[in-house]
């Protein structure tokens, strides 16, 4: 079960969980409009620019990209000077400009559920072994980079 226990799954469940949102939601809460279509379209896109560069700066340090698995190297380096979890910051985007786009307000109220599933189930215990792998290295670089923003 492990397997299916990865953040793009519960992304996945966060995302479907929006569009049922969108379908049901009372025509009086819409507030949609072209400025919510322009914004949610750039959150999303902003999303898979995260995403993107985060994969390819981990790939680029030959290291793994699979939550459950052992970090090779401590990545810092390009977006992860600004983010130490720009992957996560990505989905979250996502999530948020999806729920934009699909004119489903009530729904943003899963983007700080989906951020704090994240963290309890996927960040913390990543942390913990990047701490107890790169110790000091870590140390420094959680001190100069942000958890999320």
């Amino acid at each position: 079960m492990k397997w299916i226990d990865i953040p793009p799954v519960w992304l996945l469940l966060a995302v479907a969980m929006t569009w049922v949102v969108a379908d049901v939601q009372p025509l009086w809460l819409r507030v949609g409009g072209p400025i919510l279509d322009l914004l949610g379209g750039l959150l999303v896109g902003g999303g898979l620019v995260l995403l993107l560069l985060a994969i390819a700066e981990m790939r680029k340090r030959q290291t793994t990209v699979i939550p459950h698995q052992e970090a090779s190297h401590l990545v810092t380096s390009g977006i992860f000077k600004r983010s130490r979890n720009p992957i996560y910051l990505g989905d979250t985007l996502i999530l948020a400009g999806l729920a934009l786009r699909w004119d489903a307000p009530i729904a943003l109220i899963l983007v700080p559920l989906f951020m704090f599933t994240i963290t309890q189930r996927f960040i913390i215990p990543e942390e913990d072994r990047l701490r107890r792998k790169f110790r000091a290295e870590f140390a420094r670089y959680c001190e100069k980079t942000r958890r999320w923003v």
